[in-house]
């Protein structure tokens, strides 16, 4: 009989990388010869909830975080033809979930009815993505804390999102780093926040989505080119005008159309007449095929950077994020360091250089072992 895991990962956000990664996840435990599953748990809001909600509100990162959100979703909602379009694109999320991922667990109300149901699970595991942010800490679902000790708990490539813990958070996160088996993160910050805060060492692995080669991904999603002429695919989750003038005369340098998915989940103003080409009715599957199918990619996004070398494209990383302690560019930088094309992340300055091809060989070798290393570490955690 098969052993199951239960997976607990942002299975539902509509992000590109966050569902192509919960996919990979799930089809590499499967080839690895585990039946496994999404676990699907919804807050019961009754008053013992409400009460316990009480302390979030004195949180910084959480309230910081819960009011950007809320700021973003009223910003689009003033507009209501951009609203409109993303419903399309909000269709294509559920359509690749429906498509793409395998099977998902009945849903748990309330914490008392998931902690029942871990029990019937050989390993629980947690990952990939910024699952350990201090914002959430007090959900204790990403956190493990209702997996009983008797069940195999195994984070994989799990983030904090943060470059280091608040001081009152660090017995609580003491506490549920030291109850999982096997501990995997996906950033060297994360390596040593668990080691200040347990003591323990850590297993560094690339994100989940680089488990599988891009001959495996041309395997699961179809190849479909949906823009008809060569095209510059500009992938930006920032605000920054300055991307986007870059962008223009790289398009003008290469004689290039660009393609972009605009207002991902804000209204961005210099995004309004920008592109060639604004595609919205695009599911995770559509943006593996828009990089897929560009002639260059022009990206401050760590799963476009991710895509552009799988499929060995001319790219250049832009950042979204100013640089500094509490940067979050270190995950982009930290992979292009690894495989050796550091200089493919610039600032604000264009040069030929950009334009000078890409040594893929040697990136491919440098990829495979990592991807050895991480499959080797994921095999071990689960069979404990």
């Amino acid at each position: 009989m098969m052993q199951k895991v239960g997976i607990c990962a942002c299975y539902n956000t509509k992000n590109y990388g966050s569902m192509l990664q919960c996919m990979a996840t799930q089809i590499v435990i499967n080839k690895m010869g585990y039946e496994s599953e999404f676990i699907i748990y919804k807050k019961k809001v009754n008053a013992t909830y409400i009460f316990q909600q009480i302390p979030r509100l004195f949180n910084y990162a959480f309230v910081y975080e819960k009011s950007l959100g809320v700021k973003k979703r009223i910003e689009l909602s003033k507009r209501s033809e951009i609203k409109k379009k993303n419903e399309l694109r909000d269709k294509a999320f559920e359509r690749f979930k429906n498509t793409y991922y395998g099977k998902m667990s009945e849903t748990y109300y309330g914490y008392e009815e998931l902690k029942a149901n871990a029990e019937k699970y050989d390993t629980v595991l947690v990952g990939s993505d910024q699952l350990w942010s201090p914002a959430g800490l007090a959900t204790n679902f990403y956190n493990l804390m209702f997996v009983p000790e008797s069940v195999n708990k195994v984070s994989y490539a799990t983030s904090f999102g943060v470059s280091k813990i608040p001081f009152f958070q660090k017995n609580r996160t003491r506490q549920f780093l030291l109850r999982i088996n096997s501990l995997s993160v996906r950033e060297n910050s994360g390596a040593r926040i668990v080691k200040m805060v347990s003591g323990r060492d850590v297993e560094i692995v690339v994100d989940p989505t680089l488990l599988l080669n891009c001959n495996q991904w041309d395997e699961l999603i179809p190849l479909r080119r949906i823009i008809d002429e060569p095209y510059l695919f500009c992938y930006f989750l920032g605000e920054k005008e300055e991307h986007r003038k870059l962008a223009k005369q790289l398009s003008h340098d290469l004689g290039l159309k660009i393609v972009t998915v605009p207002f991902l989940d804000t209204f961005v103003k210099c995004d309004v007449n920008f592109g060639d080409y604004q595609l919205f009715d695009v599911g995770p599957d559509d943006f593996v095929n828009l990089i897929r199918c560009a002639e260059y990619i022009l990206t401050d996004s760590f799963h476009g950077s991710v895509f552009s070398m799988l499929y060995h494209k001319y790219f250049i990383v832009l950042s979204r994020y100013s640089s500094g302690i509490n940067s979050r560019n270190s995950r982009i930088d930290s992979l292009l360091e690894q495989v050796g094309l550091e200089k493919r992340h610039i600032s604000k300055r264009l040069t030929m250089e950009m334009l000078d091809n890409i040594d893929y060989s040697t990136v491919d070798n440098k990829l495979e072992a990592l991807r050895r290393k991480s499959l080797d570490f994921l095999s071990d955690a689960l069979s404990k």
